[in-house]
Order: C-alpha cells, then structure tokens, then sequence
C-alpha cells in the first residue's frame, strides 16, 4: 500500500475538514472498492471531530428532534460534538432528561445489526439520526435501519462523512463529502471487480476500523 499516492481533499464548507484519500485495489466485506479513504484522525482528533459535528449539524432544521444517535464506524467522539452543535443549534430532544443519547450497535457472527437490553430503550419510542463514516453500497447501512426499526426506533436523519448514495431505504443521505469530490471512486462485486480481472494487487484489507495491508 503506497501512502505516498495518498491526497488531501477539502470541504467545500470548512477547509480545515481534510479527507484523506489513497487510490488504489482494496477489498471490503461488501465490495471491491478503489480507493480507501482513511479517518483515522477524523475519528481521534477532537479539533477535526468538533468541526465535523459542526458541518453536518447544518444540515437539519431546529424543527427535527433528535434523541439518540447511533454511532457506526466509530464514530463516538463525532457523535458526542454533534449532539452539542445539535442542542446548541436549537434542536430539541423529547427525553426526559433532555439530552441526546450517543450509542453504539453491536454486529452478531451473522452479520445482523443488534442493541444489547440496556440500550434498547435508547432506541424503542426515540427519534433516531445515524451517523456514518463512509457510505458505499449502503448495505450496511439497510440492516442498521431494519435494525432500529425492529427495535421500535424512528429514523430522523442519516449523516455521513463521505457517501456514494444520495439515498437509501427512502432516507436523504447529507454528507460532507461525496462522489463529487472524487469522481474516479468506484465499487465493484467481487466478481465483476475489473481489477481483479487485470489481476491488480490487492493493497490491503479495508473495514471501519482501519486497513490491513497485504
């Protein structure tokens, strides 16, 4: 895997908001994909999460309540700012403490989306946002809403970092980043992936928590 090929690219709507981009053959759970976009510092870096959360605040009106947020791709410490810039932003919550639950599901051997007990009652009756770090396919993203559904949750928002849809299940998706910005990104199935059909190396194993290089 050659970092050095990697760019910067920046938001339109805050340049201090950077994505880290690496072109290259990389394989997911779901699909082949060219390009592995890294969050690393995203994710960790309170300055650069702070300003996410504020990015992606923007884009829901004060008349949409939020009571819990479902974290995936690690994204606690996002999630935590942007319930501050969501209260801040004048965004009302109907918990009875009136604050807004940042949670995270669990994955189970198959694959399904699951809320432990204790977290179930942050979802059943709550007006629910997800938050995303990269959207491709959006599969899995589908089984995180069957899942809080199932769990008696309604979907207020979907956010994201970067995403390839602009919508799934019926759902906008608002993202700070997308296919605009990297125009050349593609997805392929395993068997129609046209690098592997060129055998192209694999450069490395990709999943929300990071890469494993081969």
């Amino acid at each position: 895997m050659n970092l050095e090929n990697m760019t910067k690219i920046y938001a339109r709507g805050d340049s201090r908001i950077q994505l880290k981009v690496i072109p290259g053959h990389f394989v997911t759970s779901q699909s082949h994909i060219t390009h592995y976009l890294d969050l690393t510092t995203m994710k960790s870096r309170t300055a650069e999460a702070q300003n996410i959360a504020h990015e992606l605040a923007a884009n829901y009106e004060v008349s949409t309540p939020v009571d819990t947020i479902i974290c995936m791709d690690g994204l606690e410490v996002i999630g935590a700012y942007l319930s501050e810039e969501l209260t801040k932003a004048g965004i009302f919550s109907l918990n009875a403490h009136q604050t807004i639950y940042v949670i995270t599901p669990e994955s189970s051997n198959s694959g399904q989306i699951i809320f432990r007990d204790n977290f179930q009652p942050m979802i059943k009756g709550k007006n629910v946002l997800i938050l995303n770090g990269s959207i491709t396919t959006g599969s899995t993203l589908s089984k995180a809403i069957e899942s809080i559904l199932y769990y008696g949750g309604t979907i207020r928002g979907i956010a994201a970092i970067f995403s390839r849809v602009d919508s799934v299940a019926s759902l906008p998706v608002y993202s700070i980043f997308n296919t605009k910005d990297i125009p050349d990104y593609h997805s392929y199935s395993s068997t129609k992936c046209p690098m592997c059909q060129r055998q192209q190396k694999i450069d490395a194993i990709v999943s929300s928590y990071g890469y494993s290089a081969l």
